[in-house]
């Protein structure tokens, strides 16, 4: 087995524009929610988002695949370089500005779902493998899985791998609130009070690398030691009670680690009544004492880009030996060990991070310090 280790890491979201603002925000219990009005013949909602207009998917891949490069003291071109960018929504504010008849946006072309892969391995001057996965809110783990593949089948010694998701639009926003699940004052993960999600602006990347070639270990922020991936064949939204327990004893197995191992879990937490209930029973039944938090409260469920951010949320943990709050929990309906406020911790050796999507999309990833 090869040891994939992760050696850069950026974020852009609604929380900060870096990633350290978005890190010392999160720490701090901030939110970057607020109502907003982005469309006149939407109503007000709470929202996450990077700016006061709705941003495009190009603007926050580019600052987080910059970042991520940056950070781990790289340089275009890496013709060896394996590139996954993945997005549940991609250029879809595009495409309604085509369906409009707007001028400025004709370009069809430049909308291709995996246009933007393509355009980030232009940008990084890689001559190796360029993925585009889909899959729901799962996307970001999905994105992850498929560079630690490359890795591990040895088609190339490092990867880049970014998610993102711009879903401030008229379509997703209506889309969303004709499921009823858009919240309608704010996010609330595993708290008695949650209504519903909240929709945010973001995107993440990581570079990954070979740990045998890789530099030093005091630049890497941790070992990606397996994943865990199923999915319901169910419902085309809701998912099923017992898929989060099968997952999560399946990231365990192939990561060689028992529920006793975990130290810390960055849940999948919407806010909303089925998945939170759903997660928080695999949770009780593998790691009750383990500490837990959502951090969707502070960002935003930013949809394909979640598990990705969540992972960098992980990784800090790891290296930093901090803990994220979950932000906006007040009353929990669960018994679970939740992380009320950002947490120091004598030992952060293992943990693991959660992604569960429409259609009973199931993805764990275990990491370990």
């Amino acid at each position: 087995m090869v040891d994939v280790v992760v050696t850069g890491i950026g974020l852009r979201t609604a929380l900060g524009i870096t990633t350290q603002e978005t890190w010392a925000n999160l720490l701090a219990g901030k939110s970057a929610i607020a109502l907003r009005q982005p469309f006149m013949a939407l109503p007000v909602m709470p929202l996450a988002m990077v700016g006061k207009y709705p941003i495009d998917p190009d603007h926050l891949v580019t600052a987080a695949v910059k970042a991520a490069l940056a950070d781990a003291g790289l340089m275009a071109p890496l013709k060896d370089c394996g590139v996954v960018v993945g997005s549940s929504r991609s250029y879809l504010n595009r495409w309604e500005a085509i369906v409009r008849g707007e001028p400025s946006s004709q370009d069809w072309l430049a909308a291709l779902p995996a246009s933007l892969s393509g355009q980030v391995a232009q940008a990084v001057g890689s001559c190796g493998p360029t993925l585009a996965p889909m899959a729901a809110c799962a996307t970001g783990l999905w994105a992850l899985f498929q560079g630690y593949l490359l890795l591990q089948t040895e088609q190339c010694q490092r990867v880049v791998v970014a998610a993102f998701d711009a879903p401030i639009s008229p379509l997703t926003l209506t889309g969303f609130l004709l499921m009823k699940s858009m919240a309608k004052d704010g996010c609330y993960p595993f708290d008695c009070d949650r209504n519903g999600l909240v929709l945010g602006e973001g995107a993440a990347a990581v570079v990954l690398e070979a740990g045998e070639t890789a530099v030093p270990s005091a630049s890497i922020y941790g070992h990606l030691l397996g994943f865990g991936l199923s999915n319901d064949a169910y419902h085309i939204s809701s998912s099923r009670r017992d898929s989060t327990l099968a997952v999560a004893r399946q990231c365990l197995e192939r990561s060689g680690l028992s529920p006793d191992d975990i130290d810390y879990i960055h849940t999948h937490g919407t806010g909303t009544r089925l998945n939170d209930a759903n997660e928080a029973y695999m949770i009780q039944q593998l790691f009750p004492e383990v500490a837990v938090s959502s951090t969707k409260g502070a960002t935003g469920h930013t949809l394909g880009a979640a598990g990705l951010i969540g992972t960098v949320f992980s990784l800090l943990s790891l290296q930093q030996q901090y803990l994220p709050p979950c932000v906006g929990l007040k009353q929990p309906e669960f018994a679970l060990n939740f992380v009320r406020a950002g947490l120091g911790a004598a030992a952060v050796k293992h943990v693991l991070c959660s992604s569960f999507g429409f259609g009973g999309q199931n993805a764990i990833v275990a990491i370990a310090r």
